[in-house]
């Protein structure tokens, strides 16, 4: 195939060519590039293998959309492996439908199916859902996939991770055999590979070489800080910066919010973006980021995806990537057009070995770096202060102020008002009260078990009897305090009660979590009584004062 260097070059239409015009598409990726001529101009199917955030969505949307008529009929199916991805998909799609009145509907679950059936009912011409909500509406027999002209299966290895192989082929099972299928994921695993053999007919194979980690550029560190830690290492890492223009990565939405949300009420010019937010705001939030007016951006990977910004400074791992492979994507957000970057990483203690598997992996020299002292950052505000101010006197751009200055000065000592515009302008800025303690940390190299030195035992009154195990106290406790399961040690699990070792910090936000969540609204949790942290526990005793 020739080398295609515009979306002019693909064979779209001038409504389609309009809408890329608009929505500020330059040039197409070379996914786009190799797979849209080929969904135009003939009839194979297609597997496509690239890294996610390559521009897919666009690769397949165009062209269908291009080819799908309103008839009320559903004709494309694209399945996505979680929510965020299905309306991230949908609503891109959305974006790029021109001027037709083609119905474009994302299904998921965690949403009333009311709406849904009411839209479905209607009729719509492209869905984009999760497998589980796909299979839901075809049993209720509220979806017809039996006249499709395309099925879409995106991130497919992802699918498969999750465990929704076995829903795919059943929603496939259900199709008509003249469609064409469309297969994109980031890898090939065999299973992958069985599922294009046993749905797809012909298929013409398109695979995008993932890009290379760029070092030369970027300056990769980590910090090892405790979970609860985090948020004030972030604050420290941001004052002692120069310039912070950043990406800020977080595992949930949730978390992503909380991240945005804390960071604008400490004062910093910051947003969130997960997949609970509308289209509207995505792009509201995209333009004020790119425009500098929001200079931090917490996000989760799904969210992400699509954004192209080549002046951030910085993109931070607030939590570790889950595999070398998104470490790379991430940090390939900085140190772009020939600027230097900075790639930070968050690790706690239990994840050392994960960041030393991403490192060897991912072929990457990641440093470490110890979290900036207070009196560090003092020190370089002050410094920066006195170079600002004296920049402003030798470019001698103070002449409105110049009436005002000598009015102070008939008045006052120099050096007291030069003290007293500084408390004007930068207030607390050089208190040391600004800055939370932060605990040392110990890197567990050797063991990758967490320092539990300085932990409360909890007394939790759930056991065998309210059908409690490890894993879902654990997941109990994680859900109701946003606390890191790996914090939370050394389970024991009676028929009554449990018991848990967890930090001091940690420790008193869970009792306070779980206060009136007891019976006769008792704490459910509290710290145990001494006899019970040595392990003389007399069980009998508790049960009897439980009856």
């Amino acid at each position: 195939m020739k080398k295609l260097y515009n979306f002019f070059d693909l064979g779209l239409s001038n409504e389609i060519l309009e809408v890329i015009k608009q929505k500020g598409f330059e040039k197409p990726s070379p996914i786009q590039a190799l797979t849209i001529p080929l969904l135009l101009k003939n009839e194979k199917d297609i597997i496509g293998q690239a890294q996610t955030g390559t521009g897919k969505t666009a690769a397949f949307g165009l062209p269908i959309i291009e080819n799908t008529e309103k008839n009320g009929i559903t004709q494309v199916l694209v399945l996505a492996p979680t929510r965020e991805l299905a309306i991230q998909v949908a609503e891109e799609m959305m974006s790029l439908r021109t001027n037709r009145e083609i119905g474009i509907l994302p299904v998921y679950g965690g949403q009333p199916i009311e709406g849904q059936l009411r839209r479905l009912k209607r009729g719509v011409e492209i869905v984009v859902g999760t497998p589980g909500r796909i299979l839901d509406h075809l049993k209720r027999g509220t979806l017809k996939i039996d006249q499709l002209s395309y099925m879409v299966l995106d991130e497919a290895d992802e699918m498969l991770n999750m465990g929704f192989i076995e829903d795919i082929e059943k929603i496939l099972s259900q199709t008509n055999k003249d469609k064409r299928m469309l297969l994109f994921s980031a890898t090939m695993p065999l299973r992958i590979i069985k599922l294009a053999r046993n749905f797809m007919s012909e298929y013409e194979e398109i695979k995008v070489s993932p890009k290379r980690l760029t070092v030369d550029l970027t300056d990769q560190i980590y910090f090892e800080v405790n979970s609860s830690d985090k948020f004030e290492a972030l604050c420290r890492i941001i004052d002692i910066e120069k310039e912070f223009y950043a990406l800020i990565f977080c595992r949930t939405k949730l978390k992503a919010q909380h991240l945005g949300n804390a960071l604008s009420d400490r004062g910093y010019d910051a947003a969130a973006l997960h997949g609970d937010i509308s289209q509207n705001q995505r792009e509201r939030i995209l333009d004020q980021f790119k425009k500098k007016r929001i200079r931090i951006l917490a996000a989760t990977d799904v969210a992400a995806r699509g954004i192209d910004i080549q002046e951030l400074t910085h993109v931070l791992n607030y939590s570790i990537p889950q595999d070398p492979d998104s470490y790379v994507h991430r940090i390939g957000r900085t140190g772009r057009a020939g600027k230097r970057g900075t790639a930070i990483t968050f690790i706690t203690p239990s994840e050392y070995r994960k960041l030393m598997h991403i490192q060897r992996t991912a072929n990457a020299e990641i440093r470490k770096e110890k979290i900036p002292k207070v009196k560090q950052l003092i020190s370089m505000k002050r410094k920066r202060i006195i170079e600002e101010i004296s920049e402003i006197i030798e470019m001698k751009t103070f002449d409105d102020n110049l009436q005002v200055a000598y009015e102070l000065l008939g008045d006052h000592k120099p050096d007291e008002i030069i003290a007293a515009l500084l408390t004007h302008a930068y207030k607390d800025d050089f208190s040391p009260e600004k800055y939370a303690k932060i605990r040392d940390v110990k890197a567990p190299s050797e063991n990758n078990s967490p320092d539990l030195k300085g932990t409360t035992r909890l007394f939790i009154a759930l056991g065998n009897k309210d059908n409690i195990s490890k894993r879902k106290l654990a997941d109990m406790i994680k859900k109701e305090t946003m606390i890191d399961s790996h914090l939370i040690q050394d389970i024991k699990v009676y028929d009554n009660f449990s018991f848990a070792n967890v930090p001091f910090a940690e420790a008193e936000q869970i009792i306070k979590a779980f206060r009136r969540m007891g019976r006769d609204n008792k704490p459910l949790v509290v710290k145990a009584k001494p006899e019970e942290k040595k392990g003389k526990t007399n069980f009998s005793r508790s049960k009897r004062k439980r009856r």
